[in-house]
Order: structure tokens, then C-alpha cells, then sequence
């Protein structure tokens, strides 16, 4: 009943390639001039993108009209799917018990950190003897 259109759907799925943080990683792989390049790029694609669906399906009459849009009225109901979500919310809270329980936070901190420059009694693992 109003809304997103078709054509917005498909720029909306490019712009999770614009947002600020992925931006930041762009720049720091790529450098400043051509995450401004990706920008422009990503950007224009999503703009391309969405008018083409936007008028191709308009053109075909695919778009369903408003008008005949039924909004669902009723509220929160006791349903499977309600049942479902029961379900596995109890479920990721056993499995987050038993991680913090077993040693999952020790865990985690020690993977944020590079890896060690020095070999154990000389071993260097599979890379074989080079002299």
C-alpha cells in the first residue's frame, strides 16, 4: 500500500556495498582514489539497476497495483511460527551457556592476535627441510 517499488528493492540490496564501514575497509585494502572509484562505480550500478527493473516490470505490467493490496489487521498470534521461534531461542541460549561455560570468552581473546614469528625447537611444520 506505498511501499518500496520494485526498482527500489534491487538499488536498496546495492546499497549494502555503500555503507560507511565497508567504505573504511575499501580504502584501507585499496587506498582513498579508488574506494572513490568503487563509490561512483556501486552507486551507479544501483542507480542503472533499479530503473531497469523499475521500468521493465512497469513496461509488463508486472507490478501488482496497490489498490488490490490486502494489509494484514490482525495482531500477535500464537502460531507455529511463534512456537518455532520459542523453540530455537531456547536453543541459542543452551548454546551460548555451554560456549561462556566451556571457555568460549578465553577463546575468542586469543584469536585477535597476529601469529608468532618464533618455530618451536626449530620445527617448521609441514614446509619441509629447504637447507
Amino acid at each position: 500500500k506505498g511501499g518500496i517499488s520494485f526498482g527500489g528493492v534491487v538499488a536498496f540490496i546495492f546499497a549494502d556495498l555503500l555503507i560507511l564501514p565497508i567504505l573504511n575497509i575499501y580504502r584501507k585494502y585499496y587506498g582513498a582514489r579508488m574506494t572513490l572509484f568503487l563509490l561512483g562505480t556501486f552507486y551507479l550500478a544501483m542507480v542503472i539497476a533499479g530503473y531497469i527493473v523499475e521500468f521493465s516490470f512497469g513496461g509488463l505490467g508486472l507490478i501488482p497495483d496497490q489498490a488490490d493490496a490486502k494489509v494484514p489487521m490482525e495482531g500477535i498470534t500464537w502460531n507455529y511460527t511463534t512456537w518455532l521461534n520459542i523453540a530455537f531461542l531456547t536453543l541459542a541460549a543452551a548454546l551460548l551457556f555451554r560456549f561462556f561455560r566451556t571457555g568460549g570468552r578465553d577463546m575468542l581473546r586469543m584469536t585477535g592476535g597476529a601469529p608468532s614469528t618464533r618455530h618451536n625447537n626449530g620445527d617448521h611444520g609441514d614446509h619441509g627441510d629447504h637447507g
